[in-house]
């Protein structure tokens, strides 16, 4: 199973939207960069944005609760920053990932029901 980076707080901070994350293994931060790809786990009602600390592939955790926020960026056009244990790197790319998943959960049971339920919900996304 993947190592995870939890995200438990989305805060709007001069123009930029703030992920704030649970602590993480310090080690496992080291060489920590943004791969600008996004997955969906439905199971866990999450998007998850892939980093790499060029040993291994670490998700890291949006979960519902922070969607609102990520809306507020996709609709702005604000960067967003992934905060944790005090290292700030900006997740490159999520606009259009997460732009490509929205589009492609919508109306789409292939995610579950419950998962296209609350992103309609939470993005809007109802005609």
């Amino acid at each position: 199973m993947k190592r995870r980076i939890e995200v438990n707080e989305a805060v709007l901070d001069q123009e930029r939207m703030i992920l704030k994350a649970m602590p993480f293994g310090e080690n496992d931060l080291n060489g920590l960069t943004a791969k600008g790809q996004m997955l969906v786990d439905s199971d866990q009602l999450a998007f998850i944005y892939i980093m790499d600390n060029k040993e291994d592939f670490i998700y890291t955790n949006l979960p519902a609760e922070v969607w609102p926020q990520l809306k507020t960026a996709l609709d702005s056009g604000i960067p967003v920053d992934l905060n944790v244990n005090g290292l700030t790197i900006e997740l490159t790319d999520i606009h259009d990932e997460l732009s490509y998943l929205l589009e492609n959960i919508k109306d789409n049971a292939n995610y579950g029901e419950e998962m296209e339920k609350k992103v309609v919900e939470a993005f809007g996304l109802d005609d």
